[in-house]
């Protein structure tokens, strides 16, 4: 899978995790970002590329 889409999506999921119209919502869109933070540091690990923190919002 492409990184930079990858990273997309993770900053996609943070967004709807944080303007969640209930907490079902923003819960889901926190799982998804944590499971496209795990795919990142997978792809990144095999691409030999540096870790990153994902974990911040602004």
């Amino acid at each position: 899978m492409d990184l930079n889409y990858l990273l997309h999506r993770h900053q996609v999921s943070l967004m709807r995790a944080h303007d969640g119209a209930t907490s079902e919502a923003r819960c889901a869109h926190r799982g998804l970002a944590f499971v496209y933070r795990q795919r990142i540091a997978a792809l990144r690990e095999t691409m030999g590329a540096a870790a990153m923190t994902l974990d911040r919002v602004s």
